[in-house]
């Protein structure tokens, strides 16, 4: 049985784990793009390229079965999250379609910060998003930018991902600095096994010919607030946790619903953020 080809362009952290879990169907071949290929997974093939640069994309398979946009901004500019979230889609799917590509399906690894709900709200895929921040609006463009293609499209809005390599709470935890309890600042987590999962899961579905919907949340199914992450790592790290010299880590603070993608059978490995952070701790 003829294997599918995935190319994941911006092969970073979530990228290398969404290639390990499809090599390991055995179902797929699959092609990782990033400027440093020595960091690629084994059994992935290198594209050593620029996502930045059009002419710099490297040798591509001369058949793409899915395309998975997983890139992430060399830092916290507005010109950089620019480049890396729309000039760079832009420079993929010109190079798709200079080429005849033909992938079923382009997944986009989007952010939850398209959503400008603030005051702890529930939202899900059908609610609206006028962010006030660029990192929302430039992640939105990127959204229209590939609604716009000729190619059918999937974006997955992702959560505050954490796994191995992304300790920022717990390194926060170990120093004893908790947060205020009061106002209630929401945070909506995502394991890096399950960002890479929903997408492996989403593509499996694809290829069975299941309907896909343009948008889905990525994010566990139990938002939660800063305060109580902090304070249940500082007891499982035994630290006690002040609370009153520490302002809330920035967060959109708001409740992401992940029914839409629980109700197409996917299983999470971490379904919350307790048992996320146990198996790094």
């Amino acid at each position: 049985m003829k294997k599918l080809n995935v190319v994941i362009a911006g092969c970073g952290d979530v990228g290398c784990e969404l290639a390990r879990q499809l090599l390991a169907l055995d179902a797929f071949d699959v092609w990782g793009l990033r400027r440093d290929i020595s960091k690629l997974p084994a059994g992935v093939k290198p594209i050593k390229g620029n996502l930045f640069e059009i002419e710099a994309l490297g040798s591509w398979p001369k058949r793409i079965d899915y395309l998975v946009y997983s890139a992430s901004s060399d830092g916290g500019t507005e010109e950089q999250y620019r480049s890396a979230y729309v000039d760079g889609l832009q420079n993929v799917i010109q190079r798709l379609e200079d080429n005849n590509y033909a992938p079923r399906r382009i997944f986009f690894t989007s952010s939850t910060s398209t959503f400008h709900q603030s005051k702890g709200e529930w939202v899900n895929e059908a609610s609206t998003t006028e962010p006030v921040k660029f990192t929302g609006k430039i992640m939105l463009d990127a959204e229209n930018l590939l609604n716009l293609s000729p190619f059918k499209s999937t974006a997955v809005r992702l959560g505050g991902i954490y796994g191995p390599g992304r300790s920022r709470l717990i390194d926060r935890a170990k120093k004893g600095q908790g947060c205020p309890k009061s106002p209630e600042v929401f945070s909506n987590r995502i394991h890096m096994k399950d960002a890479a999962g929903i997408i492996a899961h989403l593509i499996q579905r694809d290829d069975n010919g299941f309907d896909i919907d343009e948008l889905y949340l990525g994010v566990d199914g139990h938002p939660v607030t800063m305060h109580e992450i902090l304070q249940w790592l500082g007891e499982q790290l035994e630290v006690e946790m002040d609370n009153d010299n520490y302002p809330a880590p920035q967060r959109g603070n708001r409740r992401c619903s992940n029914d839409r993608i629980v109700g197409t059978g996917y299983q999470f490995f971490y379904p919350d953020f307790r048992s996320g952070y146990s198996k790094l701790l």
